[in-house]
């Protein structure tokens, strides 16, 4: 970024940032200036830690509580946003779920889980978005994932929905071009997280193909992705919008 305060006097709501890249993600927009809705659906610890992190540095915070899964929690949270902070700049859908599974495993549970928040919940957290940012325009950028190209085995269900979440990307930037709300998604390898770590995919056979098939042969840190996030929702990619951003190490 070109200015350490370019969102000065702007709104973020980052969803699901309590911990991992929604964490690093709301924590980057809040060291630029920027006031931060940092949402959690069952992490209340880890979304409070963020908001202390935040206002630790002078910035300003609050931690909403929503699930992005029931539709109501979705109006609670953007309701909450405006009530703290009077205005929304930017959306950052990171909120997500994975559960790897074979064909064999898959089931309608597996299936809904999913797609009930990494797709329908994004869906309905943008309509809600649009709602509240002004007439000067803002930007969503939806957080998707650089399995959907990868595509690996067991995953059919949760690749399925980060792909798409890709297509969305482009519908909505055409949808909502005219109301001046850009839409772009950045879409990561793999980072270790705390839900990689817990999942065990942080070593064993997951991490092994991940470097196999990276250019970079490693996995990513937190640190590297916010900024793609950040440029995505800056004044520098105001003539940016329905683009897809891998943040993966590259394939080899």
């Amino acid at each position: 970024m070109s200015s350490s305060r370019a969102f000065e006097g702007k709104v973020v709501l980052v969803t699901g940032a309590s911990k991992g890249i929604g964490a690093a993600i709301a924590l980057e927009f809040a060291r630029h200036g920027a006031a931060v809705a940092v949402n959690y659906a069952s992490d209340k610890a880890g979304a409070d830690r963020v908001v202390a992190e935040i206002a630790a540095k002078g910035g300003r915070a609050v931690a909403i509580k929503a699930d992005l899964s029931i539709p109501s929690d979705i109006e609670t949270l953007f309701g909450e946003s405006k009530k703290a902070f009077g205005r929304l700049d930017v959306l950052v859908n990171n909120a997500g779920v994975y559960e790897f599974a074979p064909l064999e495993n898959i089931t309608p549970e597996h299936f809904h889980r999913q797609f009930n928040i990494n797709v329908l919940g994004l869906l309905l957290a943008t309509r809600e978005a649009a709602k509240h940012i002004g007439p000067d325009g803002g930007s969503v950028v939806n957080i998707s994932s650089g399995i959907s190209t990868l595509a690996p085995p067991a995953t059919a269900v949760y690749t399925a929905t980060k792909a798409s979440v890709d297509a969305i990307t482009q519908v909505l930037a055409r949808e909502l071009a005219p109301r001046k709300i850009r839409v772009n998604s950045v879409n990561p390898g793999m980072f270790e997280t705390e839900g990689v770590r817990a999942g065990g995919y942080n070593k064993g056979e997951m991490r092994e193909w991940v470097e196999k098939t990276t250019a970079l042969g490693r996995i990513g840190r937190l640190e590297e992705v916010a900024p793609a996030v950040l440029f995505f929702a800056s004044p520098q990619a105001s003539y940016i919008t329905g683009e897809t951003l891998h943040v993966t190490g590259g394939p080899r």
